[in-house]
């Protein structure tokens, strides 16, 4: 891994790190590719079960690097397209992550750092953070994170934010659903992280990926015949894969999930010397 991204495993969870904080953690064209090869790399490692997604310094991300914006407002249409579609694809490949993701968001999220956000299934923030898509104050677009933003906060404050570029604090993004917690610091947000993350790896990994895909299959649909015909059939698919009948059974059974790791053994006691 690179200076830009700082990557960490303590066990099933990966914390992948932006580490540009002299700049914010801004986007360019190398960190947009790194951070898009670190996912995959999760995506493809069997011993990851979550993804935590953080930032080092004062801001999680501001958003896009000007010297690239500048660099590229000099190129042609169709090169600034391919370079969209590379900050496009990082996007979702983070949404569309078949592990559960979380943000981590100690400062700052401007234009693309929003999107990121949006991106994660659990977003935590300090209340220290504050949020804007402030792309309109440059003449731009929140253009490729539109759809997981909207999705996140709905079409109507989108109306506001995309037209304002206002900046909003922590907590509005807490009411609007961009974030889930409010922490007062850094210390807590940690423990809320945590708090998180064990309760994600007490749930079976294969569940959680079919979770993600039915959540996507069934929002904003109409309730058909169709759509109950596919809900059935997934919850079928489930009851009688390995690991639905194991989870049934370790509940009957009274016994941890195959998936859990085994309790830490607590040592005992030793008996006072005799005198």
């Amino acid at each position: 891994m690179t200076t830009s991204l700082v990557f960490e495993k303590q066990g099933p969870v990966a914390i992948v790190t932006l580490n540009k904080p002299a700049k914010h953690n801004a986007f360019d064209d190398v960190l947009i590719a790194e951070l898009t090869d670190a996912l995959r790399s999760l995506e493809a490692d069997d011993a990851t079960r979550v993804v935590v997604l953080s930032a080092a310094g004062r801001s999680f991300s501001a958003g896009a690097d000007l010297n690239w914006m500048r660099r590229m407002a000099g190129y042609s249409k169709e090169d600034n397209q391919n370079d969209a579609m590379h900050l496009a694809a990082l996007m979702r490949t983070l949404c569309f992550l078949r592990k559960p993701t979380i943000a981590r968001v100690q400062g700052p999220a401007y234009g693309g750092g929003v999107g990121l956000v949006a991106c994660c299934d659990v977003a935590v923030a300090s209340h220290e953070a504050s949020f804007a898509l402030s792309e309109g104050k440059l003449g731009l677009i929140p253009a490729v994170i539109a759809p997981y933003v909207v999705a996140a906060i709905g079409e109507r404050s989108a109306r506001r934010y995309f037209l304002t570029g206002e900046r909003f604090p922590a907590s509005e993004a807490w009411r609007l659903g961009l974030v889930h917690e409010l922490a007062q610091d850094n210390s807590e947000i940690d423990e809320r992280v945590g708090e998180i993350v064990d309760a994600m790896l007490a749930c079976g990994p294969v569940a959680q990926r079919e979770s993600k895909d039915i959540i996507r299959a069934v929002a904003n649909r109409p309730i058909t015949s169709e759509l109950i015909q596919d809900t059935a059939e997934r919850i079928a698919r489930i009851r009688s894969s390995p690991e639905g009948r194991e989870g049934v059974a370790s509940f009957l059974e009274k016994r941890r999930a195959a998936w859990l790791p085994p309790e830490p053994e607590v040592a005992e006691e030793e008996a006072p010397p005799e005198l």
